[in-house]
């Protein structure tokens, strides 16, 4: 990947048009603390893509990060490698990340690692899709190959989002990075859309209500980008309108290798420009090589005679409590009332509804390595590939083909499916699971044996059966708009009571952006200014940091 050209779509916002990557880059560096705090310890609860992030930022600033892992380090950017370390990969958790996410892949250049495009359907990294719905099959290398029922339902969703909701004016100020025009747009309709569903907005829209409900049905079915978005029907729109408008669901990468060399690189990483810490220091080195266990409680520490302190205590499942000056939470915020002893004191009753009231989605995906990519082989009673990306109404919903060479082991995602979907399947261990996909598949592919050319056993997951996460990430409903106002602002605590200040949040589920790996980097971001300045440190003048614009640009704020 190459950094961002100039006028490129970023998720830059729409809530707080905040611009990361250029605070990450610039020469003057992102902020200092004084350094009679160099060397203080940290607590960071949870070893994936945020917590790393922070740890690694933390570090450069002359802070002891202490990492704490209840599972693996990576959290939902899961790789996992059939038949060892360099076999291909299964990526279990987030798999795609769009180009728009300019902080992201600041932390992917700066590992040196390699991206390839995502096969998502009809884009030139998938070569084909079959959409199959209703027991009718579609081949397709472009949403011209489709019958006009298609290009109707794309026609009809691009109008809707430009007409009611500005989308090409939205894109523009992001482009030119128009702070003014963007949140002049953007904050007249958060309090239009806050309480309407993603389906509210397809059903009442003219484009769609002059089509049929079939039109409506294949957009659940098939939708926009990466597929089809029926799960997601019940949530907010202005959480859709944020995935569109930023790019998220367009021109992905993936990382060759696996996802989990992002946050495990930054924990390997060895740092040369660091405050206070000798050339070659490392997040893993600071912590004598392993993370600390899961964490089981966390308190505010108290005095002889029972006076709350500036300090917070972190209990770890061994039993150990070691007491810190500030404590990050990237874990999924439910763990904090579910696996995690919390001081009620910590949070406002009001952040403590926002944690409580987040609303995670459901997700599984099942993998199997073949021998080789045979979907590139071409029927030559049809003169198409025996097999393409698929996307259908049947159990799998969306069918996923992974390769390196043309005749190297290669990866099929079987099904990737969510919500009620996924729930179908988790009861099922892996085996029936693959069971399920191969039948549902058969259908669709009748003359082709699939079976024949898987190699080993199925690895498969449903992230809301995992106690370390209760489910894939956060999908928020119509009405959760101050919630989630109350999670992202949470960094700033300088008017905050003392009892409140110290324990800060971050994580993709905090931010406006849940499932993708830019909101967890920009919430991370947001917490190393935050404890930053909680250590009395600030940014540069030259180069104010999140919390230093956060009056100007934050997100507005809807009255309670």
């Amino acid at each position: 990947m190459t950094p961002r050209t100039p006028d490129a779509v970023t998720v830059f916002g729409p809530d707080f048009p905040f611009a990361y990557d250029d605070w990450l880059t610039a020469p003057e560096g992102v902020g200092s603390i004084p350094p009679e705090h160099h060397g203080a310890e940290v607590a960071i609860v949870g070893g994936g893509l945020s917590g790393l992030v922070a740890a690694h930022e933390l570090l450069r600033l002359g802070l002891k990060p202490v990492v704490y892992e209840g599972a693996r380090l990576g959290g939902r950017l899961r790789s996992e490698h059939f038949g060892g370390p360099d076999g291909p990969v299964a990526e279990m958790g987030g798999m795609r990340f769009p180009i728009s996410s300019s902080t992201f892949f600041h932390y992917v250049r700066t590992l040196g690692l390699a991206t390839a495009p995502f096969p998502n359907p009809l884009t030139p990294a998938s070569r084909s899709t079959v959409v199959d719905l209703e027991g009718e099959t579609f081949y397709a290398t472009s949403l011209d190959d489709l019958p006009d029922l298609f290009r109707e339902v794309a026609d009809a969703w691009d109008g809707a989002l430009d007409r009611i909701l500005h989308l090409g004016g939205l894109q523009a100020a992001i482009r030119r990075r128009d702070t003014g025009a963007l949140k002049a747009i953007w904050d007249a309709l958060v309090p239009l859309w806050d309480d309407r569903s993603f389906y509210d907005f397809v059903a009442t829209s003219e484009e769609f209500q002059a089509l049929s409900f079939r039109h409506r049905e294949v957009f659940g079915q098939v939708g926009f980008g990466t597929g089809g978005w029926d799960s997601d029907f019940a949530n907010s729109m202005l959480e859709i309108l944020r995935v569109v408008v930023t790019n998220c669901d367009s021109d992905q990468h993936l990382i060759r290798g696996g996802a989990d060399q992002v946050p495990r690189g930054l924990w390997s990483r060895r740092v040369d420009d660091a405050a206070h810490w000798p050339e070659g220091t490392s997040v893993e080195s600071l912590n004598g090589g392993s993370p600390r266990g899961s964490v089981t409680g966390i308190h505010r520490v108290r005095d002889s005679a029972g006076t709350a302190t500036d300090r917070i205590a972190v209990t770890d499942e061994s039993g150990e409590t070691r007491e810190y000056p500030a404590v990050l939470a990237t874990c999924q915020s439910w763990l904090l009332t579910t696996q995690i002893a919390c001081d009620e004191e910590l949070f406002s009753q009001k952040m403590w509804m926002a944690l409580d009231r987040t609303r995670y989605m459901q997700s599984s995906k099942t993998f199997v390595m073949v021998d080789r990519p045979f979907w590139n082989d071409v029927d030559p009673a049809t003169g198409r590939h025996v097999m393409s990306m698929t996307l259908t109404d049947r159990l799998t919903r969306g069918t996923y083909l992974f390769e390196e060479g043309p005749e190297d082991p290669a990866v099929i995602c079987l099904t990737y499916s969510w919500m009620s979907d996924a729930l179908k399947m988790l009861p099922h261990p892996a085996e029936r699971r693959m069971e399920l996909a191969l039948e549902a598949l058969s259908h669709i592919y009748p003359g082709l044996d699939i079976r024949s050319h898987i190699v080993g056993d199925p690895i498969t997951v449903s992230w809301e059966d995992d106690v370390h996460f209760l489910g894939a990430f956060k999908g928020a409903l119509p009405g959760h708009y101050r919630y989630n106002h109350r999670m992202y602002s949470h960094f700033v605590q300088q008017a905050m009571p003392p009892e409140e200040r110290g324990l800060f949040i971050a994580g993709d589920d905090v931010s406006f952006t849940p499932a993708w790996a830019e909101g967890a980097v920009q919430t991370s971001l947001n917490s190393v200014w935050g404890i930053m300045a909680h250590f009395g440190g600030s940014s540069p003048a030259t180069n104010p940091g999140p919390g230093d614009l956060f009056d100007e640009l934050g997100p507005i704020r809807l009255p309670d």
